[in-house]
């Protein structure tokens, strides 16, 4: 954004004393091309100065007349130019210093106003600056030259007397002033690889090398000219001075191209060990300078540690590596340059690292936190003068780790290495207490970029987070804004009642929202970073249904709602639904879960929920499948809503008709419950079949299966079926050890068939077997006949003949099916435990 852009909606008047001389209308017409000319960095009187204003004078006369020619004023606009050109003619400094004054007129009034300028508008004045200091350099060359050819000519003339002692001046002037550019091209580097090591935070970068290696080559080709000039002013110079300003142009070169030596693309800043990489490094001077052999220029790749980053740091990158502290496969690359694009890179494209040797790790350091590097490496030639040159580079701290349960505390080193991290630094020196408000902007660049969003957080979220980290809920957010929140506060010290660090928690949020609500985030659907007591302040006051979505303060990676409903004595009660993770949210989607659960009515404030929520229902299935199956539903209920149904429904609409069941043939007996508890174990297995208790405070969730059986032979009938998965409770249900029969399929009376939260299990293939009959049903009062399956001529066994029976041999366990059931609705008789079925073939006498 320009700077014109800003100031154009500004009132006027703050500017009034800006357009004496210059009048706001011609800033109007300029705009921008104002801005792109280095007014404020022609500072003197020389003659390249005032060359320089009497050429920008002339283009701004240019621009002027072109644009009166397609403006309705036109008359006014040329009698402004006219006033402008017999103003500053004679005198084009003096209209330098005049819009000197108005730009910097305008960037106060700026920044009263918003405190900072545009970066786009700082990078345009480096880029300015540069250039003319450019320009400068090379009219000091043209100067130099032209006092050489003073000298004698070609009809013999006399060198002037006055060319000797000018002469060293000028050529010191020029050196100083190309040490200055060197200055400036090694800034703007240092700046490139700062902005490369906040991308890894999630930061905007300009990642394009071809301005800097512009910028690079444009400047080693004026080194050469007046590396040349220097030579053939040797006798003039002296024997004192002229190694002095060889040694300096010496240093000027090296610095270059050392430094244009980068990482143009980093190796992962987490690294596992046994996992392939890529990385590349790229030689800015290489396409300019590097001298052509039969053999390409290896790059080598050696992992470093942090002692060993050091020290090369401190020897200028003269000392070479001594011993690799990692062993990397494929570490070797040529470095060439493309014709075509006129880059000079190595690509390291399958890059391993084998294993890693750690060091020793400084007091309570753990393997997390210790940082190592990717050190890059190459001998060159240079051209012209054959000068053999050894390039180092590092990459960004980098992180081993040997499993991936470590990711998440190794990312919290590296967001807080790139963050806080000095432009300059020894490496790895970061701070260990940075203040509150740079830890929120690195929090949100890192949520934005992680989700992928343009809604980042808010003052609120702020507060929240500080309370989290702080631990404390008496402070102001103005409070909070003078605190420094330390390394250990931020990944070591487990947050107070619960299991994990402030940013274990934080990063579970990340991998949720990008995962799962990224859409919600972006609808502003979530309030997300806000407490259980403010959301009952917010919502004790809200009609009933009122509802909101935040993220869980007790579990990692969960969001919850929220909702306020009325007791039986009247008053508001806030309940909180049992957290959602992420694989919860990948069987049944946020939007769905809140369209099922009826007692949501508004989203705080006040927007209905079907408004609000819409556009992320998903469509029901309705009708049969391409195989011919009739859909089925999920759908989700709370405690809540379903203790107003009747216990048998099990939380299925009461106006669902359900299904009738069939009953086997049943093994009488007179057994005390104490001698079948053996036998009805594998009705109620242990974990994780059985569900467990749910955590207090939140009311349990339960998903449906909505079954529609298919034509099935009587006793059947076609009515759907609400079917819910068991609670712990109907484990412990006295009917469940009632001394009585249980044979495969039957289900005991009152009972549907019941799906564990595992959902449904997969659909099986119709297999062709024969059919069964159907079997009768028992009668109350024939329990005393034997049953069907038993011989007329058999004499039922008594009670103590049976016990003795099953003391020598148990009956077995329910069988699990090898093909498939051979009833058409499989539903029916699984028991939704993933393939496992029980099989209905067996019947008593088998056992």
């Amino acid at each position: 954004m320009s700077l014109w852009n800003l100031v154009s909606h500004m009132p006027p008047e703050e500017f009034s004393s800006l357009s004496t001389e210059f009048p706001r209308s011609l800033r109007c017409l300029l705009a921008e091309w104002l801005e792109n000319q280095p007014w404020e960095f022609i500072n003197g009187s020389d003659a390249f100065c005032t060359s320089m204003a009497s050429r920008m004078l002339s283009d701004m006369l240019d621009k002027l007349r072109s644009a009166a020619g397609s403006d309705g004023q036109q008359c006014q606009i040329l009698q402004q130019v006219s006033n402008i050109e017999s103003t500053f003619c004679r005198d084009p400094l003096r209209l330098v210093a005049v819009v000197r004054a108005v730009l910097e007129g305008e960037k106060a009034a700026v920044l009263k106003r918003d405190h900072h300028l545009p970066l786009s508008f700082h990078r345009r004045q480096e880029e300015l600056k540069f250039s003319l200091g450019l320009q400068r350099l090379q009219h000091r060359v043209r100067e130099i030259q032209a006092l050489q050819e003073e000298g004698p000519g070609r009809d013999g003339a006399v060198q002037s007397p006055v060319a000797p002692r000018e002469l060293p001046t000028l050529i010191l002037e020029a050196v100083k002033e190309l040490e200055a550019a060197k200055q400036q091209v090694l800034k703007r580097i240092q700046i490139w690889k700062r902005q490369q090591q906040l991308a890894g935070n999630g930061a905007v970068f300009e990642e394009n090398l071809a301005p800097l290696q512009k910028r690079c080559e444009n400047l080693v080709e004026v080194y050469f000219q007046l590396q040349q000039q220097v030579m053939a002013a040797s006798t003039e110079l002296g024997p004192e001075l002229l190694p002095r300003l060889l040694e300096r142009f010496n240093e000027v070169l090296s610095s270059l191209v050392k430094s244009s030596f980068l990482v143009e693309k980093q190796p992962p800043q987490v690294l596992k060990t046994q996992t392939k990489f890529q990385a590349s490094v790229r030689f800015l001077l290489g396409p300019r300078l590097l001298k052509a052999l039969p053999k390409p220029y290896v790059v080598r790749a050696d992992m470093v540690t942090e002692k060993q980053a050091r020290e090369l740091e401190l020897s200028n990158y003269s000392n070479t590596l001594s011993e690799s502290t990692g062993e990397i496969l494929h570490n070797t690359v040529a470095l060439e340059t493309n014709p075509t694009s006129g880059n000079c890179c190595a690509n390291f494209k399958n890059v391993l690292l084998k294993k890693i040797k750690r060091c020793e790790r400084k007091g309570s350091e753990s393997v997390t936190e210790e940082k190592c590097a990717v050190l890059f490496s190459t001998n060159v030639t240079l051209t012209p003068g054959n000068i053999s040159i050894h390039l180092q580079v590092l990459s960004l701290p980098i992180v081993v780790i040997v499993h991936g349960n470590q990711d998440n505390n190794a990312k919290a080193t590296v967001l807080w290495d790139n963050a806080f991290s000095d432009i300059d630094r020894v490496p790895f020196v970061v701070a260990e207490r940075v203040p509150w408000d740079k830890m929120c902007d690195t929090l949100n660049l890192k949520f934005m970029a992680e989700v992928q969003t343009t809604k980042g957080l808010l003052k609120e979220h702020y507060f929240f987070l500080a309370q989290k980290i702080f631990n404390d809920h008496s402070a102001s957010p103005e409070d909070f804004q003078s605190r420094h929140v330390s390394w250990a506060q931020f990944n070591k010290e487990i947050l107070p009642g619960r299991g994990f660090t402030f940013w274990q928690w934080f990063d579970g949020v990340l991998d949720l929202t990008k995962r799962c609500l990224k859409s919600y985030w972006s609808d502003r659907l979530i309030m997300g970073f806000i407490s259980k007591q403010y959301v009952c302040k917010l919502l004790s006051m809200q009609p009933d249904g009122t509802f909101l979505l935040r993220f869980s303060d007790s579990e990692i990676g969960g969001v919850t709602i929220a909702y306020v409903m009325r007791g039986k004595d009247g008053s508001s009660q806030v309940e909180n639904i049992q957290p959602f993770s992420a694989k919860d949210l990948s069987i049944r989607s946020l939007g769905d879960r809140i369209r099922d659960l009826g007692q949501l009515r508004n989203l705080y404030p006040n927007i209905p929920k079907d408004q609000a929520f819409g556009s992320h229902y998903n469509k029901e299935q309705t009708g049969k499948d391409g195989r011919g199956y009739v859909s089925t539903a999920i759908k989700m209920t709370v405690e809540s809503e379903r203790d107003q149904h009747p216990p048998n429904t099990m939380g299925a609409p009461p106006e669902a008709p359900q299904a009738q069941m069939f009953n086997l043939p049943m093994l009488q007996h007179e057994l005390p419950p104490e001698n079948l508890q053996p036998l009805l174990g594998p009705m109620c297995p242990p974990t994780p079949f059985c569900p467990q208790p749910m955590p207090g405070g939140y009311p349990p969730v339960e998903s449906s299966i909505m079954t529609v059986p298919e034509r099935l032979t009587p006793p059947f009938h076609s009515p759907s079926q609400m079917l819910s998965p068991p609670s712990l409770s109907h484990c412990q249900d006295p009917a469940f050890r009632t001394p009585g029969p249980f044979m495969p399929n039957q289900f005991l009376p009152g009972e549907v068939p019941q799906l564990l939260p595992a959902g449904p299990s997969a659909e099986p293939q119709d297999v062709d077997m024969p059919e069964l009959p159907p079997f009768p049903l028992m009668e109350e009062a024939s329990l005393q006949s034997p049953p069907r399956w038993m011989s007329p001529s058999m004499d039922q066994p008594s009670a103590s003949e049976l016990e003795q029976l099953l003391e020598v041999s148990p009956l077995p366990p329910f069988a699990p099916l090898q093909q498939h059931s051979v009833y058409s609705n499989s539903s029916l008789s699984s028991w939704g435990l993933g393939d496992a079925r029980w099989d209905d073939s067996i019947r008593p006498g088998h056992a």
